[in-house]
């Protein structure tokens, strides 16, 4: 009887070392959790934006196909909004950004190439925040793109602080749930040719303004992961 405990007693402490480890190998930035279904604008632990004309925030938490998500709707607005994660992602041991997100709509001739077409329906951004930060931030921006193919990387034309990456392009998998992963210390490396210091911010964001129409994201869980 007392081997079994002992046994027992092994085996959980073996659960919970295996819990430990996982759990310092995922940093977990968001999982929509944090509020009631139902709940609108830019929810508890996320800051609106500090810039730009007139964001709309049409956010609402939402349950979808079994996950509590956000849904995202621009109708010629720009809307983001930012979560500080200073001191809590290491690159050196969670460079992979990973999230869900579903793009329903895209706005209608956007290009993320041009300045004058620079719209899309789903954007996360991570963000390294230098003063002045207007001017000295390094942003790269994840993004699903109209019109500009998929692997593409390029400045943006509207803020010379971004950096795109197309992720997805077009509307080939428009309404199917999709999960990315980034290696946000290599695509770094490979933007700005040096090693970066771990992340200041993280933001997600929708627009359709320039182009004047309207689009539709969901995201779903937000995490940085070991490889």
């Amino acid at each position: 009887m007392r081997g079994g405990l002992v046994l027992r007693s092994i085996a959980l402490a073996g659960a919970l070392i295996t819990a430990a480890a996982l759990a310092a190998d995922v940093v977990v930035i968001e999982d929509w959790l944090g509020a009631p279904v139902g709940t609108t604008g830019v929810p508890s632990g996320w800051q609106k934006q500090t810039w730009g004309g007139a964001p709309k925030y049409d956010f609402t938490l939402i349950e979808q196909d079994g996950q509590r998500v956000i849904q995202l709707r621009s109708a010629g607005d720009s809307s983001n909004m930012s979560k500080d994660i200073r001191g809590k992602v290491r690159l050196s041991a969670t460079p992979i950004l990973e999230w869900t997100w579903k793009v329903t709509a895209l706005p209608k001739g956007a290009d993320g190439r041009q300045a004058a077409t620079d719209d899309q329906a789903g954007q996360i951004y991570v963000a390294w925040p230098r003063f002045p930060q207007a001017l000295r931030s390094q942003v790269i921006g994840y993004i699903w793109d109209t019109t500009a193919p998929a692997g593409g990387v390029f400045k943006s034309q509207k803020t010379g602080t971004v950096t795109y990456v197309v992720v997805r392009s077009g509307p080939a998998e428009l309404g199917k749930w999709l999960t990315e992963r980034r290696d946000v210390r290599a695509d770094f490396k490979r933007i700005y040719g040096e090693e970066p210091e771990d992340p200041g911010g993280i933001s997600i964001g929708i627009d359709s303004d320039d182009v004047k129409s309207t689009a539709e994201a969901f995201f779903g869980r937000i995490v940085f992961r070991a490889p």
